[in-house]
């Protein structure tokens, strides 16, 4: 692997509290990596903002912008290679990621979910619906993990778990601030241990 720093596109459709973890981290750290491109399907939110503010560069697209789910499939590959993109983070992107991009990119993009897969995955399985479906499985602990992305959700080879206690007391909100607090640690570890897996 060549040793110039890895070059990060990051999906968001959201607030961005993943994405701003891990970019605090990048930067205090000092990892081999920048965030240099942030993706959305959404034109206005936490995220794009964020990016904005901090001089990273934002795509916005979504299906409704082409005439077929092949040619806004091939646009989004035509972005990240426009901008050499060499690791991908989904961080809160509410859709699926095109099977082209996925192909595109073996290996090299990673999903955080807010649940320790493979229980709670799959479609629908998202946000607080996975914390409810924890609490009603009468689940003890749950957790996030950091998975890479093929063509099914939550499918993907788990790169790395940490587990969070279910308290007796928990709502589906208490639950969700905890594993977030989790994510926002686990998923800049994730990434780093993916850096030194393709430096490897």
């Amino acid at each position: 692997m060549t040793s110039h720093n890895s070059r990060i596109a990051v999906f968001c459709s959201g607030n961005g509290s993943n994405f701003k973890a891990l970019f605090e981290v990048i930067r205090n750290k000092q990892l081999p990596a920048e965030i240099v491109l942030c993706i959305s399907n959404r034109s206005q939110c936490g995220a794009m903002e964020f990016a904005q503010q901090n001089g990273i560069t934002t795509l916005h697209i979504t299906e409704k912008q082409f005439s077929s789910f092949d040619e806004f499939a091939c646009a989004m590959v035509e972005g990240l290679k426009k901008h050499q993109i060499d690791i991908i983070l989904l961080a809160g992107y509410m859709r699926k990621v095109p099977d082209a991009v996925v192909a595109a990119f073996p290996d090299r993009m990673l999903n955080i979910h807010p649940a320790l897969l493979p229980k709670f995955g799959g479609e629908g399985m998202y946000g607080i619906h996975v914390h409810t479906a924890v609490l009603e499985a009468g689940e003890t602990e749950t957790g996030a993990t950091v998975h890479f992305v093929n063509e099914e959700y939550d499918k993907g080879e788990i790169l790395l778990q940490r587990t969070v206690p279910v308290l007796p007391d928990d709502t589906p909100e208490t639950l969700a601030a905890r594993v977030l607090e989790c994510e926002h640690r686990l998923y800049p570890d994730a990434l780093e241990k993916l850096l030194t897996l393709r430096r490897s």
